[in-house]
C-alpha cells in the first residue's frame, strides 16, 4: 500500500470511528464519575500555563468528545476545540458543552501562523499517522508553546530495555519481543501508538532553535474490564483504580521505571518567570536549551 493512501485510510478510520461511538457523549455529564477523575488528574498537568491575569486562547487537537476544552472552559480560559471528526463536536456545541469548535486535520491545520497562545493534544498524538508533522502543524499556529500529554515510550525512557535488545540482537533481532511484548503496539481503530520520549520532544526543539522545554510525568490506571463510569463514591473501584497508581508511583520515585503518561510543555518562547516558578512548584523539570551558535 502507497504512504499516501496509508495516511489517508488512517484519518478515514478515525474520522468514522466516532459515528460508531456516540454514546461517548455521555462524558459530557459524567463529571462525578471515575472516569473523568482520571482525565482531571492530566489536566490539572496544564494548570502552571494557566494564570487568572491572562488572556490566554488555547486550541485543543484531537479533542473528539470536546472534554478538554471544555475543562479550559470550565478553568476560565478561551478555547477552541478541534477533531479530524466533528461529529461529536456538533453535539458538544449544542449542548452549550463547547464554545466553539473546528473540524481539522492535524497534519494541516486550517489557522494562520500564532492564532492561538498555546496548543493542546491530549492523548490523540499517538494516533496520528504522522504525528511529527502535527507537531510542527501546532507549533505553527500557537504563539506561546504547545502541550503533548501522551504515553512514554519505554523502549527509550527504560535504557535497560536498550541495553538487553543490543544483545538480544546479537542472537536475533526478534528475541527482544518476546520480553518486551508491546513493542509494535495498535490499537483497534487502526493506528500504530506513537508514543513520546523526552529525548525526542528535545531534538523537536532543538532543531528549530526553541528556547525550552518542559516535562512531568503521572501514572493512570484503565483497565477494559472495569466500569470506569462509576461515581466516586463507589469506594470499591475509586480505592482500586487508586491503588494500582499508587503502588506504580512508588517504583517510579524509586527511578525504577518510567511514568506512563508524560506532560511534554515545547515553548517557542521563553516563559516569564512566574510561569517558570509555577512549573518548578508543580514537580515539572523544566529545562533550558542551548541556542544554535551558528544561526543567529
Amino acid at each position: 500500500m502507497k504512504k499516501d493512501n496509508f495516511k489517508s485510510l488512517s484519518y478515514s478510520s478515525h474520522e468514522k470511528h466516532y459515528d460508531n461511538h456516540l454514546s461517548r457523549m455521555k462524558r459530557l455529564t459524567e463529571k462525578s464519575s471515575v472516569n473523568y477523575w482520571r482525565q482531571c488528574r492530566m489536566y490539572n498537568l496544564l494548570t502552571p500555563l494557566l494564570s487568572k491575569s491572562s488572556n490566554d486562547k488555547w486550541l485543543t487537537v484531537g479533542d473528539g468528545v470536546g472534554t478538554d476544552a471544555n475543562w479550559l472552559f470550565d478553568m476560565g480560559v478561551d478555547a477552541e476545540a478541534s477533531d479530524i471528526s466533528d461529529v461529536l463536536l456538533k453535539m458538544a456545541h449544542a449542548e452549550g458543552f463547547i464554545k466553539s469548535y473546528s473540524k481539522e486535520n492535524a497534519e494541516s491545520l486550517s489557522y494562520e501562523e500564532n492564532t492561538f497562545d498555546y496548543a493542546l493534544c491530549k492523548e490523540a498524538y499517538h494516533h496520528f499517522p504522522r504525528p511529527y508533522i502535527a507537531v510542527y502543524e501546532m507549533l505553527r499556529v500557537a504563539k506561546k508553546g504547545i502541550v503533548l500529554i501522551e504515553p512514554v515510550d519505554i523502549g527509550i525512557q527504560m535504557p535497560w530495555i536498550i541495553f538487553l535488545k543490543n544483545v538480544l540482537d546479537k542472537i536475533s533481532p526478534t528475541l527482544i519481543d518476546k520480553i518486551w511484548k508491546n513493542r509494535y503496539s495498535f490499537e483497534t481503530v487502526g493506528n500504530y501508538v506513537y508514543k513520546v520520549s523526552e529525548r525526542e520532544i528535545e531534538k523537536i526543539a532543538m532543531g528549530i532553535n526553541l528556547p525550552c522545554i518542559a516535562f512531568k510525568g503521572i501514572n493512570d490506571y484503565y483497565s477494559p474490564n472495569m466500569d470506569l463510569s462509576n461515581p466516586v463514591i463507589n469506594q470499591k473501584a475509586f480505592s482500586k483504580v487508586k491503588s494500582k497508581i499508587a503502588f506504580r508511583n512508588f517504583f517510579c520515585k524509586l527511578g525504577i521505571i518510567p511514568y506512563q503518561t508524560q506532560s511534554c510543555i515545547i515553548f517557542k518562547e521563553y516563559p516569564d518567570e512566574a510561569t517558570i516558578d509555577r512549573l518548578k512548584k508543580d514537580n515539572y523539570k523544566f529545562i533550558k536549551l542551548k541556542a544554535n551558535p551558528y544561526l543567529k
